[in-house]
């Protein structure tokens, strides 16, 4: 039976995008960003240009993701979350191919990306399940 930071990864492959936080000037933030998983940590990639990856460098963040917008999914749907130290990251050429394209423009500003790598410290997951999809799963 898989621990559960390793079910949180392997949940976490099956989406592309997620959400970390950190605190900036003392308040608390939630910024989108793109993931990827190799070798057990979370590689991230966010866009430059709004400055989020500076409060998140050096920092203990919580990175998050789910499946909740995608209506009943077979086996219910979903949430992880990540605790860990969050330090810049310089991608190998396989890495970013993982990524695929990045968008255009970010708040109507070019797309400049940063990356960012997340070894995790904690993992957590929580299901939500219906008696209707866990008799249709067996």
């Amino acid at each position: 039976m898989p621990t559960e930071e390793q079910l949180a990864l392997e949940l976490l492959r099956r989406t592309d995008y997620g959400r970390v936080a950190t605190s900036m000037r003392a308040l608390p933030f939630l910024a989108v960003a793109r993931h990827v998983v190799v070798d057990g940590r979370i590689l991230l990639r966010m866009h430059c240009g709004l400055g989020h990856h500076q409060a998140c460098v050096g920092s203990v963040v919580a990175y998050g993701a789910d499946n909740l917008s995608t209506g009943t999914a077979p086996g219910g749907q979903w949430t992880v979350q990540f605790l860990g130290l969050c330090e810049p990251a310089e991608p190998t050429r396989a890495e970013l191919d993982l990524f695929g394209p990045g968008p255009d423009y970010v708040d109507g500003e070019d797309f400049s990306p940063v990356y960012l790598r997340l070894t995790p410290q904690t993992a957590r997951v929580h299901t939500l399940t219906s008696l209707t999809a866990a008799v249709s799963t067996r």
